[in-house]
């Protein structure tokens, strides 16, 4: 790997104003890529991807129908061909977790993928509500029916949100299998009692002097880490969703609180920490072979290392990833668009909205691979890439939130080396907003 001081030289460069430089890398581009208009055309980057241990797929928006559908695509292909075991994504735990009980046919599980999807309540609903998703999850429940149960494949939120849906399930699964236990983690709670389940009030109250609640939390995972053979005959599933809902509760208390009293990276990382470690929670679940598909922004799974997020402090999963199981044994793809439309709100809790993205900003990734004249394809990338000095300098990349406003989208680049923030990346010209069940 190129040394991380190397990222900093080239990032003081900025964006790359050379027009000689830019037609040679459009030709580049033009001879590397792969074009992509049929699950088939996916065969050289499955055959890249299918050994690894993760498989990170990313997204420019958290409302583009075409992210959706292609991730879709490759993980139902590294499911089927390469037996991986779990998708992850940027979502809640506790209430995604009834898609999990679904697409296993667990005791209690719903009668459709819609029935939980329609029965999310936290803004922004389309992100995961949408028919997209739902035909993900109808085909993964199909996928497992004839599996037995041991070998099917689960489906999971990674994120830190939901934070007292899932103080709600820690409660519930302990008074079901011991009221003593239940009890002690009741009392440990107390410490939430007067917000009226509002994280951002607790943050306030910490800010202006309030105890904080963090070694509540913390002692009740370390409890539940220490009691498992006190919890009678619960499986290693409820297990599981008893401990990883108790470490929720944990990090979003610290990720609220960070968020008020510190004005650093800190609050990002925590959150990123937390989901990073909810995937390597989920492979040891799994077992030694398992492997994993995540699903985030691409500002979580390209490596922060080689963006300008870096050198303010922001890590993010595609960094922790190739630091704690090897580059080797990580995948990486990043997605983008030129231009099309997007379901967004334009803040945070207001309606959704379609909302329509304007063309690239010149100079800019997106700028560069629109020149190609291709609707849409995909590059793999290796030393010929990594060696090629345009492609190496650093140019914007678009990153469009749950929030958008299409007056500021020109400031909403991050710089990025494309050939090592990601393995692979996937460009469409034009892309529309997702289909949301929810309106």
């Amino acid at each position: 790997m190129y040394k991380i001081s190397f990222l900093f030289l080239i990032l003081t460069l900025g964006v790359c104003q050379c027009t000689n430089a830019g037609e040679n890398l459009v030709d580049f581009i033009k001879s590397r890529s792969i074009d992509l208009a049929t699950s088939a055309d996916l065969d050289p980057l499955i055959l890249e991807a299918g050994d690894r241990k993760l498989v990170l797929l990313g997204e420019a928006s958290h409302g583009t129908h075409e992210y959706y559908i292609w991730r879709d695509s490759i993980s139902r292909r590294l499911i089927g061909e390469h037996n991986f075991s779990f998708i992850a994504v940027e979502g809640d735990f506790a209430s995604l977790f009834e898609l999990n009980r679904y697409v296993k046919n667990m005791p209690g599980a719903a009668s459709s993928a819609r029935e939980v999807l329609m029965g999310l309540t936290r803004w922004p609903l389309w992100m995961w509500g949408n028919q997209e998703v739902e035909g993900l999850v109808e085909w993964l429940r199909e996928f497992n029916d004839p599996l037995p149960q041991e070998q099917k494949v689960g489906f999971y939120g990674m994120d830190v949100y939901d934070e007292w849906r899932s103080k709600d399930a820690v409660l519930e699964v302990l008074q079901k299998f011991n009221p003593e236990i239940y009890a002690q983690v009741k009392q440990k709670y107390e410490c939430f009692a007067g917000f009226d389940r509002d994280s951002w009030r607790y943050a306030q109250s910490v800010q202006q002097g309030g105890n904080p609640c963090n070694e509540q939390t913390g002692r009740v995972v370390e409890l539940l880490q220490n009691s498992r053979d006190r919890l009678g005959d619960i499986s290693d599933y409820e297990y599981f969703f008893l401990l990883q809902n108790a470490r929720v509760k944990q990090n979003a208390e610290k990720f609220y609180r960070k968020s008020l009293t510190r004005q650093d990276a800190s609050s990002w990382n925590s959150r990123v920490h937390h989901m990073h470690n909810t995937v390597n929670y989920l492979l040891d679940f799994y077992g030694d072979n398992s492997k994993g598909i995540v699903w985030a922004h691409n500002t979580h799974v390209g490596d922060a290392r080689f963006t300008e997020m870096y050198t303010v402090g922001n890590q993010n999963i595609g960094e922790l990833s190739r630091v704690h199981h090897g580059p080797e044994n990580v995948f990486s793809v990043g997605f983008t668009t030129y231009t099309g439309r997007v379901v967004a709100g334009a803040s945070w809790e207001s309606r959704m909205q379609t909302m329509r993205i304007s063309s690239a900003r010149r100079g800019s990734v997106e700028y560069i691979f629109n020149q190609t004249e291709n609707e849409s394809f995909y590059m793999l990338f290796d030393d010929t890439d990594r060696t090629h000095d345009a492609f190496m300098q650093a140019m914007g990349h678009r990153a469009i939130g749950v929030v958008f406003n299409p007056a500021n989208e020109p400031r909403q680049y991050v710089n990025t080396i494309v050939p090592l923030r990601y393995d692979a990346f996937i460009f469409f010209n034009t892309t529309r907003g997702l289909n949301s069940l929810h309106r």
